[in-house]
């Protein structure tokens, strides 16, 4: 039974790896990649990841998984966010068809998407 277990989490990871290498292909421009890579393939990675602590099953290889679990979880949402707003502020366009740049009053970029504003602008 818990073969079973460590196969459905490994191919549930190896599919979320999968996603996040055809979203680098399919999306529009850099920070959908970006978006979609940091979050299926972490996923991906944590699944992998589970499944190898389950099938060793000691406590120094599980308390080490876990531990790169946790860090991998914490790291790459900051990662991504710092990637993006680096990219951002050196001039990297966004989409052709992006309606809302919220950063556009913020720095003094090139990315000419006009500011039609959000719900909160209009109250």
């Amino acid at each position: 039974m818990i073969d079973i277990f460590i196969m459905i989490l490994c191919t549930v990871g190896a599919i979320f790896v999968l996603i996040a290498s055809i979203g680098i292909v399919r999306m529009p421009d850099f920070y959908t990649r970006l978006s979609i890579t940091i979050k299926a393939a972490t996923l991906g990675i944590g699944c992998i990841l589970a499944g190898a602590a389950i099938h060793f099953s000691e406590f120094s290889t599980t308390t080490k998984v876990l531990a790169i679990i946790f860090f991998l979880f914490i790291t790459s949402p900051v990662a991504a966010f710092l990637i993006a707003r680096t990219a951002y502020i050196t001039g990297i366009k966004l989409w052709d068809k992006s309606v809302v740049d919220e950063l556009q009053d913020r720095y003094d970029n090139n990315n000419n998407i006009p500011n039609k504003g959000c719900k909160e602008d209009e109250e």
